[in-house]
């Protein structure tokens, strides 16, 4: 239910030298181009995974990884990433798997005001939950330089909650640039579950990334409010919106 959802863009910067002499032109070294089409794959190994500040392991570690395309010319862009969960059986199904499947298209509207729009679809294969938890969501998102905005809206039922059509989630947040490969992360959101308002929440973010070159280390406190008899694991008792850090060490290739 990620994430996260991860889809990775590939940017180069082109140098071009003005007012110089066509020597000191041709002498400079050609900028590599931007491919029209980039290919990424992502894997991590991460402490907790929680998606909307609710963990989806029973606060224990899990695997994860994806591929993405992007056609920079356009901005379009198509991914799929998964991840090792446990909610699923908690719950009374059958499966230990998530498959993301995405797709949308992103670009600046101004040189500082970029958007992303695309539906996302969450598949629990064979999950035999008597409401299925596949679900589908619509997304949009605006950013200005490192804040942005998302809101997600289902058009199915989300996650295995009856009658809960258009749910929807607002994401505010922020990656602030600290120097030196580091990274601030902060995020707040508000889950509304329709017609389950028990199952309705905030939640919070706070952490540091690190691009340590070969691989990349993220650690962050995160939080709900979320009401502890509609996100209690049925298999150890513990609550799975608690307050808690994560650890998550991730390659992009």
């Amino acid at each position: 239910m990620k994430k996260l959802v991860l889809a990775a863009a590939v940017a180069t910067l082109a140098v071009i030298a003005t007012g110089a002499r066509a020597e000191d032109v041709a002498a400079e070294p050609a900028a590599a181009a931007v491919p029209d089409n980039a290919v990424s794959f992502n894997v991590a190994t991460i402490s907790d995974y929680r998606y909307r500040g609710i963990s989806q392991t029973r606060l224990k570690p899990a695997l994860q990884g994806g591929v993405d395309y992007v056609n920079n010319p356009t901005g379009f862009y198509l991914g799929a990433w998964a991840s090792t969960i446990k909610w699923i059986k908690d719950a009374g199904g059958d499966g230990n798997v998530e498959l993301d499947l995405y797709g949308g298209k992103r670009g600046q509207i101004t040189e500082a005001v970029s958007y992303d729009l695309g539906v996302l679809t969450y598949v629990y294969a064979s999950n035999g939950l008597p409401v299925s938890a596949n679900t589908t969501e619509i997304y949009g998102q605006l950013g200005y330089g490192p804040a942005y905005v998302k809101y997600s809206h289902s058009v199915t039922n989300l996650f295995g909650f009856a009658d809960s059509k258009n749910s929807g989630y607002l994401d505010i947040g922020a990656n602030l640039d600290a120097g030196d490969g580091w990274t601030i992360n902060l995020h707040g959101g508000r889950q509304d579950v329709r017609h389950n308002d028990a199952a309705s929440y905030t939640d919070w973010k706070l952490g540091v990334t690190k691009d340590f070159g070969v691989v990349t280390g993220a650690l962050a406190v995160i939080g709900t409010n979320a009401q502890e008899s509609a996100y209690t694991s049925a298999a150890n008792g513990k609550f799975l919106g608690k307050t808690a850090l994560q650890l998550t060490i991730s390659k992009v290739f």
